[in-house]
């Protein structure tokens, strides 16, 4: 069985799944995708309610080390 690659998947080429620059497609079960220019890096699928648990995780991390002053 041939492996998927992600960099020619066309729903993240689709400049329609792309608000600026966040990536936003439903349909796309991914929740990480990359960029634009995939030199760049990569960025999450804000359609998805994992990219938002992702995001509230590491701004807890975040205040938990400023509270407890790490």
């Amino acid at each position: 069985m041939k492996a998927k690659n992600n960099f020619n998947d066309p729903m993240d080429r689709n400049p329609a799944n792309w608000r600026g620059v966040f990536y936003y497609n439903p349909k796309d079960p991914r929740i990480r995708v990359p960029k634009q220019d995939p030199m760049r890096g990569w960025t999450l699928n804000f359609a998805s309610p994992y990219a938002y648990v992702f995001i509230l995780a590491i701004a807890g991390i975040i205040a938990l080390s400023m509270f407890l002053g790490l």
